[in-house]
């Protein structure tokens, strides 16, 4: 686990699974927590982006892969509480690579399926689900889950 300071913002990343090459072993898991707040959301697809370089990505799903990170963490950093912490776990599997993120929020409803921002996530993604679940006290937590999976076949 290693604490690095970002803008005064402490951000927690710890790979819960050890490789002892470049790349990912199938089932490695990537957790970053981080405040709640737009100017990381660098961080975040920076993770997105390394993560699925190493796991023999395309140069599309990479770039797919970062802008469904961005658009579901926007997603739940705009109903968030306020200094919530944003929890986002990648598992790198052998075929494809597993996002998924929660935050705290006190709504009680999920983002709409109508949205242009649930059409760009399912454009984007293999596999896309979002719901609330009760959280501690009044609050409710807010969670996204992603599947991106790796296209070795390039579409002519």
């Amino acid at each position: 686990m290693a604490d690095v300071d970002v803008d005064g913002t402490e951000v927690t990343v710890s790979e819960h699974e050890s490789s002892t090459n470049d790349k990912p072993l199938p089932g490695a898991d990537v957790e970053v927590r981080i405040a709640a707040a737009p100017v990381h959301l660098s961080v975040l697809r920076a993770v997105a982006a390394d993560l699925a370089m190493r796991a023999d990505f395309t140069l599309d799903a990479i770039s797919d892969l970062k802008m469904a990170v961005d658009e579901a963490c926007s997603e739940l950093i705009s109903r968030s509480v306020p200094e919530a912490e944003l929890v986002c776990r990648f598992t790198v599997e052998q075929e494809q690579i597993h996002f998924s993120a929660e935050a705290p929020t006190t709504s009680l409803t999920p983002p709409s399926r109508e949205s242009f921002g649930w059409r760009v996530l399912t454009a984007l993604t293999d596999a896309v689900n979002t719901w609330v679940v009760p959280g501690p006290g009044d609050s409710h937590v807010l969670r996204f889950d992603l599947v991106k999976k790796r296209s070795d076949a390039v579409a002519l």
